[in-house]
């Protein structure tokens, strides 16, 4: 079964996309569509920006998504998922892709999520580490252990989680998972703590967004972060994505779990490669592809 992957925040890189808006007449629309839609030219950022201005949370997450999907309409015929999935950001992609959110609604929901996330972070000092190395049992017992807000946040594969919450804690927490004998815990260039309590005002606010938003029944099953389960209600899939942003990313769940359902090769749509790489690392004998 054909499963289709699709990146979230960290992904970009200066030029994404160029060469898509200047060979497809369909990718040149759909970008002009977006600079529309967002009451700024995203694609002079995308095409010719600084590493630094594409870094901008408002920036990144429009301009992930908008790679992702656009690359994924430019393969036609091509394109025949048979499930879909998205890290974090990349869901909204992924749900676009499988026809559960139209291109322009996505792309609105993607906006305000940055910018309600953006929002959230200016709250309270809040971020994300890497632990490589440790047991996820045990990642999420010493994060009990600490005083203050810190949480699992990205199951990204085997031996590799990512914790979120209130700086403080989340550097206590690190020092802590150097003890218990992680091979390296680093704090990440983020902008806040993604994916854990500190986004509650964020998830309210998209919460409005998302409920406004028409849902249609999809082509093929999502898979998740929330759940790591395949599901095609709109109704639940809505209800999901909601949760999403105050919940962590079973990414390793979710890819184990589609391996489980059937999935022989995992296309990633959209810029770089790191699903791919994290896929690997979960099941060493998964058949990989970039779009």
């Amino acid at each position: 079964m054909k499963a289709y992957v699709f990146p979230g925040q960290g992904a970009q890189f200066t030029g994404m996309g160029k060469d898509l808006y200047e060979t497809s007449a369909l990718a040149k629309e759909l970008f002009e569509k977006a600079n529309e839609i967002l009451g700024f030219r995203i694609t002079d950022i995308m095409f010719e920006g600084t590493a630094e201005e594409l870094k901008e949370t408002k920036v990144t997450q429009p301009a992930v998504f908008l790679h992702s999907v656009i690359l994924a309409k430019t393969l036609g015929e091509d394109f025949k998922p048979e499930m879909v999935a998205g890290h974090s950001l990349g869901e909204f992609s992924a749900l676009v892709a499988n026809g559960t959110l139209s291109f322009e609604d996505g792309l609105k929901l993607v906006s305000q999520r940055a910018l309600a996330m953006q929002k959230a972070c200016e709250i309270t000092p809040s971020t994300m580490a890497a632990v490589l190395g440790l047991a996820d049992n045990i990642v999420e017992e010493v994060c009990a252990s600490i005083d203050g807000v810190v949480v699992a946040a990205n199951y990204n594969c085997p031996g590799q989680l990512v914790i979120s919450g209130e700086t403080t804690a989340v550097e206590k927490a690190c020092e802590a998972m150097k003890a218990a004998g992680a091979k390296r815990a680093l704090i990440l260039p983020v902008g806040g703590a993604f994916h854990s309590p500190m986004m509650e005002p964020a998830r309210e606010e998209l919460a409005a967004a998302i409920e406004a938003t028409s849902f249609s029944t999809p082509i093929c099953p999502v898979y998740q972060n929330v759940t790591a389960n395949a599901v095609s209600a709109a109704d639940e899939i809505k209800k999901n994505l909601i949760i999403q942003l105050t919940a962590p990313v079973k990414w390793t769940q979710s890819v184990q779990q589609m391996i489980a359902d059937g999935a022989t090769l995992f296309t990633e749509v959209g810029p770089g490669k790191v699903l791919a790489g994290l896929i690997n690392k979960i099941d060493k004998e998964a058949a990989t592809a970039n779009a």
